[in-house]
């Protein structure tokens, strides 16, 4: 079966934890693929909030996000009560977009790694815009 296959990254600069609840688990028992979804977006949601902004104001009060694609490789199980670690960065930065790089671990070994494309765009124009400089500033300047 053909799969994209993701890389992990050296370092994450953004960490957050989260504790695996019922509203996680799947039918089957574990985190299953919206759930984890779910996680990405925790993940994701933290970062930016790090940063002072959000998925509808990058900076610059009108520029926001739309997802492009998302992509999950799942290398091991969650279950309930388990305390995984979200970590997340971005690069691929372009003119109109750029991706979120997720690695979710728990007990320190790795069980998923994902990836999310986002266009920049302009809610109240309803078009693609420009990534905003101020984005750009605020990333660069978190260590």
């Amino acid at each position: 079966m053909p799969r994209v296959k993701l890389t992990e990254l050296e370092n994450y600069r953004f960490k957050t934890e989260q504790m695996i609840t019922i509203a996680y688990l799947n039918p089957a028992g574990h985190v299953g693929n919206s759930q984890m979804a779910d996680l990405v977006h925790d993940g994701r949601i933290h970062l930016l909030r790090t940063l002072g902004l959000s998925e509808l104001n990058l900076g610059d009060g009108k520029t926001g996000l739309i997802m492009g694609d998302l992509v999950i490789n799942f290398k091991t199980e969650i279950f309930l009560g388990e305390k995984v670690l979200i970590e997340a960065d971005i690069s691929e930065i372009e003119n109109k977009g750029f991706r979120f790089f997720y690695r979710i671990s728990k007990e320190g070994k790795t069980a998923a790694l994902a990836e999310t494309g986002y266009v920049t765009f302009s809610y109240a124009e309803r078009k693609v815009c420009e990534v905003p400089e101020v984005f750009i500033e605020k990333l660069n300047s978190y260590k």
